[in-house]
């Protein structure tokens, strides 16, 4: 009795839960919201795999290609006092049109005839540095003359000693000759005098041998002298031609020393013609300096320098021009580990400050308001709080750039890279890692016909 009133009440149990259960059923809402969850999940598993086109960000502004197109300050070169102004902010100028005009500040430049003074100096100078070379070209005439009259001088000279010298040779032998006949007749005399004194001569023959000696004694001390007066001649001769050389030396060295003094002067006069010159050409452009001109043509952009009276320095900027002929392009500033992944000629997307964009960094092709660009110039160092600095130019197969964006505008650029999937650019995201370094097929490509 005991098992089967068990039994009844588990079946009643089991009656009663299963009756519960199917009272019980999930809500039409909740299943659509699974439903929507498993499509969005499946979605997403799906777009993981999509291409995604990698690329590097970079901000910066616009500016000229080349450096002459970029905005630049027009500069005084001289120091002055601005005169009077010739054109107006926003104005349009010509290349070499006036700008301002300035006036003289310093005293040195004061005079208004300063160049004319400056010429007449720069005259009188010439005349005298042409006297000055007229008198070297007498002195050097001097000194020819002189070396010519010292050789006929010296060969007077020579002339007179070897003319002394053989006056000599020839008196010498007179003086032997006498010598030899004086020594005979004083031999004959003393013969004859013993002859004399022994009786065997007359006296008037000894007298005659007397007489004759002494004749040949007179000859004998006259040739002597001429003998004696002959070397004294030839000494003299031979003292008159370093005498000769003496005194033209002495010449020579003053006419020398005078054309060399004069030479000076010339060289002098000619450092001084010269100095005088160069001042009268800096005179010159100096007073070109007085109007500032346009360098070329563009649009005053804005005056740095405003009144009249407004004193300038040297060097000192007074207005901004920019250029009229503009070559845009667009730097983008990025970081150093991203520099290495770069190179010339990649596709670049930008966006312009003030011009309405949607852009799709991974997918160009559905980005809005954007505009195409090319890699450039890739700078060698870093520029910009350790970035560096990339020149972006329009990419002549895509839409122009806006005329309307100005330079110095705000510009955001993606620098595009390699397709990979999605999921790997989102892992590598939030990892903060560098973009692939993978090298596309036709990169590589083009790489191995360079080589």
């Amino acid at each position: 009795m005991l098992n089967l009133s068990s039994i009844s009440i588990k079946k009643r149990v089991n009656e009663d839960e299963l009756y519960t259960l199917k009272t019980l059923k999930t809500p039409d809402a909740g299943k659509v919201l699974a439903k929507w969850l498993l499509g969005f999940m499946v979605i997403f598993i799906i777009c993981l795999f999509l291409p995604w086109q990698q690329n590097i960000r970079g901000e910066g502004k616009v500016t000229a290609l080349t450096p002459q197109n970029r905005p630049q300050t027009v500069e005084s070169a001289i120091a002055g006092r601005i005169k009077e102004w010739k054109v107006m902010e926003g104005e349009y100028v010509k290349q070499g049109d006036t700008i301002l005009t300035l006036s003289e500040i310093k005293d040195k430049y004061f005079d208004p005839d300063l160049l004319k003074r400056l010429e007449e100096q720069r005259t009188a100078k010439g005349n005298a540095l042409e006297a000055k070379r007229d008198k070297a070209e007498a002195l050097r005439d001097q000194l020819a003359a002189l070396r010519e009259a010292l050789d006929v001088k010296l060969n007077q000279a020579r002339n007179k000693y070897l003319q002394a010298r053989l006056k000599l040779t020839s008196d010498s032998v007179d003086f032997q000759a006498e010598k030899v006949r004086y020594a005979n007749f004083e031999n004959q005399y003393e013969r004859n005098k013993v002859l004399y004194e022994a009786g065997n001569i007359a006296l008037t023959k000894f007298q005659d041998i007397e007489s004759k000696l002494q004749e040949s004694k007179m000859k004998l001390v006259s040739a002597e002298n001429k003998f004696l007066q002959s070397k004294a001649e030839v000494i003299n001769a031979k003292i008159n031609i370093a005498g000769v050389n003496a005194e033209y030396g002495d010449k020579i060295n003053k006419a020398e020393s005078d054309r060399n003094a004069t030479l000076s002067q010339v060289y002098e006069a000619e450092a001084e013609l010269s100095k005088l010159k160069n001042e009268i050409a800096n005179m010159q452009i100096r007073s070109q300096q007085y109007h500032l001109q346009a360098p070329q043509s563009g649009y005053i952009v804005q005056a740095l320098k405003a009144g009249i009276g407004e004193t300038i320095k040297e060097g000192e900027p007074v207005v901004s021009v920019i250029p009229e002929s503009l070559d845009k392009a667009v730097e983008l500033y990025v970081k150093a580990m991203d520099v290495p992944l770069i190179s010339t000629g990649r596709k670049v997307r930008i966006e312009f400050d003030g011009w309405p964009a949607l852009q799709f960094s991974g997918w160009p092709s559905v980005s809005v308001g954007s505009f195409g660009g090319i890699v450039k110039i890739i700078d060698r160092v870093n520029t910009k709080n350790g970035k560096f600095r990339i020149l972006i130019t329009p990419d002549p197969d895509d839409e122009e750039w806006p005329e309307q964006v100005r330079l110095g505008s705000g510009a955001k650029g993606w620098i595009m890279l390699d397709d990979v999937p999605l999921w790997y650019e989102i892992w590598r995201q939030l990892n903060g890692f560098p973009p692939s370094l993978y090298e596309s097929q036709t990169e590589s490509e083009e790489k191995k016909n360079e080589k």
